[in-house]
């Protein structure tokens, strides 16, 4: 591994934990038993959502994954000799015990000189989308995980490891009380710096809706008012039973089989998720709120923003007559993908909202995040040092 000079601390917004087979179950009340199974098929463990055998994550148990970074060269360069998934990730490797511990993956932090590190889940991205029939369900799931994490990544009861792994616990908004329950007790009880909401419609009793609408802003200016910064990761928003429709084929998200349809609009989910921000005037509303979006890249954001400017034009009175753009730019905050243009991004929402993030110890991130720095050597060292850490770190207040 090249240790690299670095004149200042990196704080990763976008590092992840792999769960255990119990990391949904461990805590979920009994009269909901059997809501998520393991099971054994042709040789290989299955993850089971309400009876529905997902492959959403093709292993779930992450005992063997693909290494750190395996895709950098597929982003970076493309896939010109159109090499199959397989040989694109490469050779797998058995998982180590930084994937799971925060103790060892402390050590490996400082080998990858990372400070402080963003610690999001994996396997719970796919919980709400399976369950969004089951409001009820989902927030039992949901705070059994939570729990879990507090467990395994936390410290002294408290979400935040060492004053370095920020463990981020998720909050599902179907019953807004519940939402609030969950974050006061994740929050005030447990010390989380940050929450993750997933960006996409929230099912509920009575159908989808978006989580920027009015019945939702008492938990937003709960979320103001405990000063926390509200992430929204990549995850399964729904969106492949658009993709289906148009494919005729399944309705699960399958994120390792490559579909050129739904490459060709995968930007959409975080593409509408930011746009009912203001669109449904929840940053209108509750205009502290402070929202990060991580591991969505940013090629969405300038035609946006572009979009959205244009409709102000035609429609002020849809936006309360403010800027929708400007709305954005004050409370939107974007992690790039590391290949992406960073300074044109500086340049759009300004350097003071551009956050880095590694993605590790995922194949589509960068195996040795700190090497994210050779794609900003041509700025100042003040935005470097903004970009790689200080944003974060003035955000989450640390």
């Amino acid at each position: 591994m090249t240790r690299i000079d670095l004149p200042y601390q990196l704080f990763d917004a976008d590092n992840h934990l792999y769960e255990t087979k119990d990391a949904l179950t461990r805590h979920l009340p009994k009269q909901y038993e059997g809501a998520i199974q393991y099971i054994e098929i042709n040789g290989r463990t299955k993850i089971a959502v309400l009876g529905q055998i997902s492959e959403y994550i093709p292993n779930p148990t992450f005992d063997v994954v693909a290494r750190p970074g395996a895709m950098e060269d597929y982003f970076k360069h493309g896939n010109p000799e159109g090499k199959s998934r397989r040989e694109i990730f490469g050779k797998s490797m058995k998982a180590i015990d930084a994937f799971r511990d925060p103790v060892a993956r402390l050590k490996v932090m400082d080998d990858l000189q990372l400070q402080r590190a963003l610690m999001f889940p994996t396997l719970a991205s796919l919980v709400e989308e399976r369950m969004r029939h089951h409001p009820e369900l989902i927030h039992a799931v949901i705070h059994s995980l939570n729990e879990w994490m507090l467990e395994e990544w936390g410290q002294d009861g408290n979400f935040v490891h060492s004053d370095r792994i920020f463990t981020i616990p998720v909050i599902t908004l179907p019953i807004v009380e519940k939402a609030i329950e969950e974050l006061n007790w994740a929050v005030v009880e447990h010390g989380a710096k940050a929450i993750l909401v997933r960006p996409a419609p929230v099912p509920g009793l009575h159908g989808m809706r978006s989580f920027a609408l009015p019945e939702f802003d008492p938990f937003w200016k709960r979320v103001v008012e405990l000063d926390v910064l509200v992430t929204m990761h990549s995850s399964d928003s729904g969106y492949s039973r658009f993709n289906a429709e148009w494919g005729g084929s399944s309705l699960e998200m399958l994120p390792f089989q490559t579909n050129t349809f739904a490459m060709t609009n995968q930007w959409r989910p975080v593409t509408d998720a930011v746009a009912s921000w203001v669109c449904h005037g929840a940053l209108t509303r509750v205009p502290d709120l402070k929202v990060a979006v991580i591991e969505n890249g940013s090629a969405w954001l300038e035609p946006l923003l572009n979009q959205l400017s244009d409709v102000f034009k035609k429609a002020p009175d849809g936006f309360g007559f403010q800027d929708p753009v400007e709305t954005l730019k004050r409370g939107l905050y974007v992690s790039p993908f590391w290949e992406e243009d960073l300074q044109r991004l500086s340049e759009v929402i300004g350097v003071d909202h551009v956050l880095f993030g590694s993605d590790w110890p995922h194949p589509e991130g960068l195996a040795e995040p700190a090497r994210y720095v050779h794609e900003i050597k041509d700025m100042p060292l003040e935005n470097q040092a903004k970009i790689m850490g200080g944003n974060l770190a003035r955000l989450l207040g640390v």
